[in-house]
């Protein structure tokens, strides 16, 4: 599993940050949040065939044993300045209740084609009163793929809010949640920084882990889905 960056070749483990161990190694699991057919793993190929192999890895459903089955289809996604990641995301099937499970590195999210970094920008972006033309122009995206991704955010905006709120309060030692903003987006997005900034102050050698990364790690890639 190797990015393309420029028309170049280099490991993933240059690239980008492991998923926290907070959502990873403690628990035994691909994460600790959200199970189901998707789950987020970290961007080092080599780690992920090494769990795997050892049955470092759960399933969500019964706890059973997630051992390799095959692969999931090759996706291209594209960053900043015209960067392209190619991934082959593994896919695992439980020893126990046989069900399969894509291990989605987590700087992708779920049927998008952009990396959670860049959707993450749009999305800090619109919480600080941007639109989505002037969003668009920043990240060289079509205004119609950036108004997608923040109708989506906007109509789950709560849900976001509630649920990286109680993650928040669950691993920070003092919490102290977000101020109101002027917006609800804008209240979802203090939210998922809150709760990135949480783990980074517990486990602070994780603190280099990128806020969406995180994010895209706690929702098992579902940030923008419909429904979680």
């Amino acid at each position: 599993m190797r990015p393309v960056v420029g028309g170049g070749r280099v490991p993933m483990s240059v690239m980008v940050t492991a998923l926290p161990a907070y959502l990873l190694a403690e628990t035994g699991r691909a994460v600790r949040a959200l199970g189901g057919a998707v789950l987020t793993v970290e961007v080092d190929a080599v780690s992920v065939e090494r769990r795997l192999a050892r049955g470092e890895l759960s399933c969500p459903g019964c706890d059973g044993r997630l051992c390799p089955w095959g692969w999931a289809r090759r996706r291209r996604l594209r960053g900043t300045d015209g960067s392209i990641l190619e991934l082959m995301p593994r896919r695992s099937r439980c020893s126990l209740c046989l069900v399969t499970h894509v291990l989605l590195p987590v700087v992708a999210l779920l049927r998008r084609a952009d990396l959670v970094d860049v959707i993450g920008a749009a999305l800090a972006a619109k919480a600080k009163g941007l639109g989505a033309r002037a969003i668009a122009g920043l990240l060289g995206r079509p205004a119609d793929t950036v108004r997608g991704w923040l109708r989506r955010f906007g109509s789950r905006a709560e849900t976001v809010r509630r649920f990286f709120t109680g993650l928040l309060v669950e691993v920070a030692p003092d919490p102290v949640v977000p101020a109101a903003m002027r917006t609800v987006l804008a209240d979802a997005v203090a939210a998922v920084v809150g709760a990135a900034v949480a783990v980074a102050v517990r486990w602070p050698r994780l603190g280099e882990v990128p806020v969406w990364q995180a994010a895209a790690a706690a929702t098992n890639g579902r940030l923008l889905s419909p429904t979680w």
